[in-house]
């Protein structure tokens, strides 16, 4: 479909809550959203545009054709949203890791001889399952701990085949392993064993170990203290381990606390997991920086929980999220858990989301290299000043006079971030005897864009955008002297506050954009707005340290253009020459000239 054919199908559209699915010419679905209203939702995909942010402009642009589902209310178009997602897996929308990412430990008290293993997902086998957990290598470390604190077997013989055929191992030897392989020991006692393991790992710690401590005691009032003794050490480890090293606080969490932050080119998703008001564990996803914040937390707390199955109480929130309330609705159903989305506004809990949202920080910054920070302020620069897409080559301009005299101009160019030194260029601006901004840069753009149009070497790139030294008017003069050659680039004034730094950039239309909320955007702007002014500046120095140079000389009868140049490569500066004797002069220059030099500097003098 064209767009404005996309536009009139989206426009038939009801006024109903539901799904839609954006598909390419291949009829893949590249997006899945879905709207309180569908024609209200969909049709602005096709209306304006230039509104729009750069990844929502490219899927856009990629989308030949869409469909929609129709849902009885809000709380049913988010269960089919979330449930398209992750069928399809969308290239525009904001994925998650799925659930293998995220493993659970199986125990089936059912075996005569169970054990702990490790698998990707739930199944409805009858069996025990715990997690998920963060990741497989903390699977293994659970499944290893719980081992050593029970003295499991930790080898390959298979129960009861392999009990007494040989001698124990050397796990048996180390004390490691109660040697199971032994004929004495019995089956009901390793059972007993493995239902004290799935109490732990249930996150029943506290009752664990009054069940330790009641066996103790008892095997002591028997007189059987070895076995005493065995309970003691065993009842030890687990109180040495409580709660923090066991519990998946996923799963036996009341409280999550989620932060957010974003740098130039990632974003983090962190959870602090709080049991009893005690921080248990942490966890935290990095994406690439998504355009629109609240979007990407809606999408990634939705894709959390479903993916685990499992949710605390309650969600302490860095802001609001959509369709809090239908996803806790959801939750219930799928739970059978109440879950509070909160956004604290004071106290205890704000405390602890600005502690989340430093976790999320410090793991955003770790992954995130310098290339990719410059990458994405380019990238944000880009949807900023709604540029069809980042901008690669910069192109900026920089006019410097004193009262109207040497009037120069610079250009820099900065690609991918980096000044490209090759590439500046630095102009003598002609025919203006009087000091006129706007001239002089109509007259610099129009010399460099003639270069350009005649393909000359150095010129023949094209910038994706031009930054000048000035505000509006500076702008619209650039704008109208391109448009006069046939040219159409985007053109920004760089407006300065009281400090001489870009404040904000102007469009020739008088629109601002505001940067310094935007550190990474300000600083770039910033460098390239003191390199341009840096490079202009040193030209005009120059060029007026020559003619003020060039002018005492030049006075001096006999003193032409060569003999000037031989006593300025002779003596470095018109100072060192004044101060010169005759003789000294006369090594550099004919002695006629030499006295007519001397003369000139000492006539007051005599």
């Amino acid at each position: 479909m064209t767009r404005e054919e996309l536009k009139q199908a989206a426009l038939s559209l009801p006024y109903e809550p539901g799904v839609y699915l954006m598909k390419d010419a291949s009829d893949t679905v590249i997006y899945v959203g879905k709207a309180k209203k569908l024609k209200n939702r969909v049709t602005q995909y096709f209306q304006d545009t230039a509104s729009h942010t750069l990844k929502t402009r490219r899927m856009v642009a990629s989308v030949d054709h869409f469909e929609t589902i129709r849902a009885a209310s809000e709380f049913e178009a988010l269960v089919l949203e979330c449930s398209l997602i992750k069928h399809y897996m969308p290239k525009y929308n904001i994925l998650l890791k799925d659930d293998k990412g995220y493993p659970y430990l199986r125990l089936d008290l059912r075996e005569a001889y169970p054990k702990i293993t490790l698998e990707n997902r739930v199944k409805d086998d009858g069996a025990q399952y715990f997690g998920p957990y963060g990741s497989r290598g903390r699977s293994k470390q659970v499944i290893q701990t719980i081992r050593s604190v029970f003295r499991l077997p930790d080898c390959n013989r298979k129960f009861p085949r392999d009990i007494g055929r040989d001698r124990p191992c050397l796990n048996y030897q180390m004390q490691r392993c109660d040697g199971w392989c032994r004929p004495e020991k019995t089956q009901q006692e390793y059972h007993a064993l493995m239902e004290q393991a799935a109490l732990l790992l249930s996150g029943k710690h506290k009752p664990l170990c009054e069940h330790l401590r009641e066996q103790m005691e008892q095997a002591a009032e028997r007189m059987e203290f070895e076995r005493a003794a065995e309970y003691r050490d065993r009842l030890r480890a687990v109180e040495s381990l409580g709660e923090r090293q066991l519990v998946t606080a996923g799963t036996m969490a009341d409280t999550d606390v989620i932060g957010w932050h974003q740098t130039e080119a990632k974003a983090c998703f962190a959870v602090l997991h709080y049991i009893g008001g005690n921080l248990m564990d942490k966890d935290y996803e990095v994406i690439a920086r998504p355009e629109d914040e609240a979007e990407a937390l809606s999408a990634i707390v939705k894709q959390y929980y479903l993916s685990r199955q499992a949710a605390p109480k309650r969600v302490l929130l860095p802001f609001a999220m959509e369709d809090a309330a239908p996803f806790a609705q959801l939750l219930l159903e799928q739970l059978e858990k109440n879950v509070r989305f909160i956004v604290p506004q004071r106290g205890d809990n704000l405390r602890l989301v600005v502690l989340a949202n430093q976790n999320a920080k410090e793991e955003a910054e770790r992954a995130t290299s310098a290339g990719e920070r410059l990458n994405g302020t380019l990238r944000l620069l880009g949807s900023m000043l709604k540029l069809p897409d980042y901008p690669a080559r910069l192109e900026a301009f920089d006019i410097s006079n004193i009262a109207g005299t040497d009037i120069v101009a610079s250009m820099t160019v900065f690609v991918d971030g980096k000044p490209k030194k090759s590439d500046f260029k630095r102009f003598k601006v002609e025919n203006l005897d009087d000091q006129d901004d706007y001239a002089s840069m109509r007259q610099v753009v129009c010399r460099r864009f003639c270069h350009y149009l005649d393909g000359d070497k150095g010129f023949d790139e094209r910038p994706d955008a031009l930054l000048i030294d000035g505000g509006v008017v500076h702008a619209q003069t650039v704008r109208e002297a391109l448009l006069a050659m046939g040219i159409d680039l985007p053109v920004f004034g760089m407006v300065k506050d009281n400090r001489h730094r870009t404040r904000a950039l102007v469009t020739p239309d008088g629109a601002e954009i505001g940067i310094q909320t935007t550190p990474a955007v300000f600083a770039l702007i910033g460098r390239i707005q003191e390199e341009t002014h840096r490079f202009a500046i040193t030209y005009h120095r120059t060029l007026r340290s020559k003619r003020v140079r060039g002018s005492s000389l030049d006075e001096i009868k006999g003193v032409g253009e060569k003999r000037r140049l031989a006593l300025l490569k002779h003596f470095k500066s018109v100072s060192a020459i004044r101060n010169a004797t005759l003789d000294e002069l006369s090594q550099a220059v004919p002695r006629s000239t030499a006295q007519a030099v001397y003369e000139y500097f000492h006539q007051q003098e005599q």
